[in-house]
């Protein structure tokens, strides 16, 4: 297993983040607890999670499947960095209770004992803040953070979805605060999707934040998702078949796919080793639902792509400052 820092801080994860968002909803307690400990075998040590995983009336179940794995024992959770996040309504169904939801000092406190109960811990490496929350100032939030800190509750705290003046402002405030601020920011970013590259990154680079991308494959897009179409018979669904109904994004992917074939490459490995290679990324979240699709994650780790494909791919997906346009207002 490859390992790096996490931003600024002396905290040391793996390149590989085991997302953790289909347990429970798509793959059951048992089968859950095996790919953990098949991640752990491997030295991937960096867990992701939210309160909110579980969706509709099972809200909160995935932060449990993790807990029971916890309870285990064998130093499961003395190896694990454990992240977790903050932010969405927890009520099974309808609107949110006031004060339920979001970032208020309150919720932030109650939703912290509700997450560690549910995992059966008493203490949280990365509280993440799920999306940004424009009615509560930053001064609220650091200052509900910094009890936890200082309570043991919560180790660090990182940021998600956040676009890059947020970033900018939640640090700003914490500097004068005295406090370290966003260590992290895990967003959507992959060969497809390059935007973070306009400010989100940069603005993560500038304060010390580690990035973490989600969904590195596109929902599947990335994944060799015609070629499965062609071999399985099957058409591709969900996002990826409403993407491929556009002809270009389907020009696209049938590009990038003839490429990787010609190298004797796998598309998915491969969209993980470009994220790999991508300044200020400290390692893209991986949500396999089987063994199976956790060890092909893992493969992505050895893989070294050369100058001649990383040249091609940005071909294929140039990034946002490829073209003028991209900055237009």
């Amino acid at each position: 297993m490859k390992y790096t820092q996490l931003g600024r801080t002396g905290l040391k994860v793996s390149r590989l983040v085991l997302g953790t968002m289909n347990f429970g909803p798509q793959t059951d307690e048992p089968t859950s607890h095996g790919i953990l400990d098949g991640a752990l075998a491997a030295g991937l040590n960096f867990v992701d999670t939210a309160n909110v995983y579980g969706w509709g009336e099972n809200k909160g179940r995935t932060e449990e499947i993790i807990g029971t794995w916890f309870a285990q024992g064998g130093g499961r959770r003395d190896k694990t960095v454990l992240a977790t996040k903050v932010y969405g309504n927890m009520a099974g169904e309808g609107d949110p209770w006031p004060n339920h939801d979001r970032l208020s000092a309150l919720n932030i406190r109650r939703a912290v004992e509700a997450s560690l109960k549910r995992l059966q811990t008493d203490y949280i490496d990365l509280y993440q803040f799920h999306h940004i929350d424009r009615r509560t100032p930053f001064e609220e939030i650091w200052q509900a953070v910094d009890v936890l800190i200082q309570q043991g509750k919560i180790l660090y705290a990182g940021s998600s979805n956040f676009p890059g003046y947020k970033i900018a402002q939640a640090n700003e405030t914490a500097a004068r605060r005295g406090t370290v601020g966003l260590v992290s920011e895990q967003c959507l970013y992959n060969l497809a999707e390059r935007r973070a590259e306009m400010e989100v990154i940069p603005a993560a680079q500038e304060y010390g934040l580690g990035v973490i991308p989600w969904s590195p494959l596109h929902g599947g897009l990335l994944g060799g998702v015609i070629k499965k179409e062609v071999e399985g018979g099957r058409r591709a669904s969900g996002r990826s078949a409403d993407s491929l109904a556009n002809t270009s994004v389907r020009a696209q992917v049938q590009a990038y796919e003839d490429l990787l074939d010609k190298h004797g490459l796998e598309p998915g490995e491969t969209a993980l080793a470009w994220l790999l290679t991508r300044p200020g990324v400290t390692g893209p979240i991986v949500g396999p639902r089987t063994a199976g699709q956790l060890e092909s994650a893992l493969r992505a780790l050895e893989l070294e792509l050369s100058e001649e494909v990383l040249a091609a791919l940005d071909e294929i997906f140039p990034g946002p400052g490829a073209s003028p346009e991209a900055f237009a207002w």
